[in-house]
């Protein structure tokens, strides 16, 4: 049995009716699907919950994380370490499968073998046609080191605690998971005999990313951090990581808790010494319960306080931008909170931030 688990969050629903069509219409229909909806805005969930259970090969899944950032490696374990034996394989709602490909993942099964595909891209106006499988003309092909689309050996992935948890957003988790399969002993190949995927064209995410602060969850510069960490995989030699727990997602309990609760507000204001006194002092000496955070800008509070200052002839505060507070905020987050219960939001004016936490 070949298990084939989609990570999803907020794309539209054409994208995923396309690939799952195309696993309707496999010759071989000895798999099934796990579909994991991290925390896609409840009216779209809706709609792709409904879609989704057409097809009677596919477990739907939702994951309260809309108010956190997206974390791929957490909605993939959450399924990997319940699995019993066999393959799974990491899917994508971009892709688009040959009616051959369960068929030939079979075949390419061996104990302690993991495989990934080449895939074939389609620029935007391509994917918008509707076509058979070998009438898409591809604009261009991956290489070995796209390793999004893998394969894998259940077990060998349980041994080293599945995906790394640190990586959100975008970026270097699955060749991060690559390496340290490697270096526990399992062997890699990559399969460009034939291309069984075709890559539905969208924006990249680094496209997407801004300077500023938005709605939606960014961190900057998270892809180069990711491909830092990635390094450390490579030079250490390690393979098992998510030491304390793995897989473990925010429960739909846990999520009407901290969307409950009235614990009274702690406010912080946007100054440098605020910030880093907040998360380097405080943070980490917190008694266990749920705690609420604002972190806010005040312009007039700014103004009348440097004022002041500068006619006492005192060293003015360091005000940080929003955006340069979420950052650090949200970086401290997922380095050392990310497995507590929690959520995060930024309001609708851009100008506070809203943190709720279970420690």
């Amino acid at each position: 049995m070949l298990y084939i688990i989609y990570p999803y969050r907020n794309r539209e629903l054409k994208r995923i009716e396309n690939s799952l069509n195309s696993l309707k219409n496999q010759t071989n229909k000895s798999f099934t699907v796990y579909f994991v909806d991290s925390g896609t805005e409840h009216t779209l969930a809706k709609d792709v919950e409904n879609l989704v259970n057409t097809y009677d090969f596919v477990t739907y899944v939702y994951h309260n994380t809309q108010h956190q950032p997206w974390n791929k490696s957490l909605a993939l374990n959450s399924v990997i370490k319940s699995l019993d034996g066999g393959f799974c394989f990491v899917a994508d709602v971009d892709m688009i499968f040959r009616n051959d490909f369960v068929e030939i993942a079979n075949q390419l099964q061996k104990p302690n073998k993991a495989t990934y595909f080449k895939v074939g891209f389609l620029d935007q106006v391509e994917t918008q046609r509707d076509k058979e499988f070998e009438h898409y003309n591809i604009k261009f092909e991956s290489t070995s080191e796209a390793t999004g689309l893998t394969m894998f050996p259940v077990e060998n992935l349980k041994k080293i605690h599945g995906f790394d948890e640190f990586y959100h957003f975008w970026g270097s988790e699955d060749t991060d998971v690559h390496v340290r399969l490697k270096h526990s002993g399992c062997d890699v190949q990559f399969y460009d005999k034939n291309i069984l995927m075709l890559h539905q064209w969208h924006e990249s995410y680094r496209i997407k990313e801004q300077d500023k602060l938005t709605k939606e969850l960014q961190l900057s510069h998270i892809v180069r951090l990711n491909y830092r960490h990635l390094n450390l995989a490579i030079d250490s030699n390690k393979t098992i990581v998510n030491k304390c727990t793995w897989g473990n997602v925010l429960t739909k309990s846990q999520f009407q808790e901290l969307e409950t609760c009235d614990t009274e507000m702690t406010s912080i204001l946007n100054t440098l010494d605020r910030i880093q006194h907040f998360l380097y002092v405080e943070f980490h000496n917190l008694e266990p319960g749920i705690y609420r955070f604002r972190f806010y800008s005040n312009s007039s509070e700014k103004s009348l306080k440097q004022k002041i200052k500068k006619h006492l002839g005192k060293e003015n505060e360091v005000f940080l931008t929003m955006k340069e507070v979420n950052d650090m905020v949200l970086l401290h987050i997922i380095s050392f909170y990310r497995n507590k219960p929690y959520t995060y939001k930024v309001n609708d004016k851009l100008q506070e931030l809203y943190l709720t936490i279970t420690l």
